[in-house]
């Protein structure tokens, strides 16, 4: 499943060269350009020219050059060149600022996933405040989102909005499914039902909130699909079965023949599950089938993220009782991880309520390395301590490693092509500065030579890679730059002061 064009011709940003002129991005990425960086690497620049670039940020720009003066490694400078702007850069597929819409594509795939936009604009939660042109665009994004959300909550994926005019993407592993409630694959692109898609609305929504102090988000499509979320969250935490034996199914999803949407069992609603206080998904971060409904990571950042809901609608003086509800659940799910998913200081990847616990970890955040990433704990908590070692080991089935690189994975892909994502949890998972260190370089000796970062790289062949443009890897690993250049400057800064975007 490749799809990508960068198309200019709708974007209110983007000016200059005409549409033909500009390269598609997916075959640009996948080739050294000119301009290589001056360390051994010698890693080239990935940036498409200033006219074919999707959104023009003065801001980000500035960032860009505080941090390449900064930085002492000059292949360390090259890859956060390529990678801080590169949602800007590459993926804003539409923006119009008076009909407050706009279309962000993940990369090589032309949709819009709320998980993934949620974590593409993360590294510029800080500018937020200062740039208003960047504020306008991201206040655009969460707007069209609640639309989706709101139509369509228990789906992840989206097609453009119908006033950008753009047209919809076929999705060959959409074909064949039947999805319960019924969807319209004109408005949507996949429907698998990922809890922590809905998290990354809210982290978009609360990071704006919190950088700008700007309630106008909160709009009726923003509340219609906030009360869509807790419809979710009430549906999903439910037991498989009531007192009477009742099957109990708000959503289901039958899968098909090809690998990445297989059948699924029990007419299409997985393993069924008790009631424990945590919400149920049907699918992982990385779009694959959850073996068992509860999701620990997952349900962590949607406790974390429903604490944060509660603080910006208390700031904003508005939907007191859906501030209430949300503290109620944020409460009762962290209490629910930590009394149904913890075994001898071992947080499980997945439980049922059954006493079913898959432990293992995926590299897509959420993940269980990434707990300190998302607010859940402390990197100092014991049980993270704890279950970041096995996790990092062979006692976790996905965590693989070659010669010259290695890490967690996932079924996404396979077991011998670990993500490089993991290595930027485990960063921010650990103040050992030699722990960040290695994983730093593991990543950033493991680009294929192109100076971006890619969604899993094969440890017997480092060269081969999948996915040469991902928005989200690319964002996360300078997002994971500037945690480094904030809290651990002198690893990577020619002097041991701290630097923070917009400060």
């Amino acid at each position: 499943m490749r799809f990508g064009l960068l198309s200019l011709g709708t974007l209110a940003t983007v000016g200059g060269l005409a549409q033909a002129q500009c390269p598609d991005y997916t075959t640009f990425s996948q080739s050294p350009q000119s301009n290589l960086s001056t360390g051994p690497l010698k890693l080239p620049f990935m940036r498409p020219a200033p006219a074919c670039r999707t959104f023009n940020s003065s801001s980000v720009e500035k960032v860009i050059s505080d941090m390449k003066a900064r930085l002492k490694d000059p292949d360390l400078a090259r890859l956060f060149e390529n990678t801080f702007p590169n949602t800007l850069d590459t993926t804003v597929k539409y923006f119009n600022s008076t009909e407050n819409l706009a279309f962000i594509i993940t990369g090589d795939i032309t949709a819009q996933w709320l998980r993934d936009t949620g974590n593409q604009f993360a590294h510029y939660h800080s500018l937020l405040g200062q740039d208003k042109e960047l504020a306008t665009l991201v206040k655009a994004v969460i707007n069209n989102e609640a639309r989706y959300v709101s139509q369509y909550p228990y789906c992840g994926a989206f097609q453009p909005p119908p006033e950008s005019g753009l047209a919809p993407t076929h999705n060959d592993y959409a074909d064949n499914v039947i999805v319960n409630p019924p969807v319209n694959n004109l408005t949507v692109f996949e429907c698998k039902y990922e809890i922590d898609s809905l998290c990354g609305f809210l982290k978009l929504s609360r990071s704006y909130y919190q950088a700008t102090n700007d309630p106008s988000i909160m709009n009726d499509n923003w509340h219609s699909a906030i009360s869509q979320i807790f419809r979710v969250v009430e549906e999903q935490s439910q037991a498989s079965f009531d007192e009477n034996f009742n099957f109990i199914s708000f959503y289901n999803w039958t899968g098909g023949p090809g690998a990445l949407s297989p059948a699924v069992n029990n007419a299409g609603n997985g393993e069924p599950k008790a009631y424990t206080g945590l919400v149920g998904t049907h699918h992982r971060p990385s779009d694959d089938l959850s073996t068992f409904a509860f999701l620990t990571p997952a349900n962590a950042m949607l406790s974390v993220e429903l604490g944060h809901l509660a603080d910006i609608l208390d700031s904003a003086k508005q939907s007191k009782n859906v501030s209430t509800l949300a503290r109620q659940w944020s409460s009762r799910i962290h209490d629910a991880i930590w009394d149904t998913t913890l075994v001898d200081n071992i947080f499980a990847y997945e439980t049922n309520g059954l006493g079913g616990r898959y432990v293992m970890d995926d590299a897509n955040v959420p993940s269980l390395l990434s707990l300190p990433y998302l607010g859940f704990l402390d990197k100092t908590s014991p049980a993270y301590v704890a279950t970041r070692k096995v996790l990092l080991s062979r006692q976790n089935p996905y965590y693989a490693k070659g010669k010259t690189f290695g890490g967690i994975g996932g079924p996404h892909v396979d077991a011998w092509n670990p993500w490089p994502m993991s290595q930027i949890s485990s960063i921010f998972g650990t103040d050992d500065d030699d722990e960040i260190t290695t994983a730093l370089y593991l990543i950033a000796n493991n680009t294929a030579g192109l100076g971006l970062i890619h969604e899993s790289i094969d440890i017997y062949n480092t060269t081969s890679y999948t996915r040469p443009w991902f928005a989200w890897a690319n964002s996360y690993f300078a997002e994971m730059l500037l945690d480094l250049a904030d809290r651990k400057p002198h690893l990577i800064f020619r002097n041991n002061v701290s630097y923070v975007p917009g400060q």
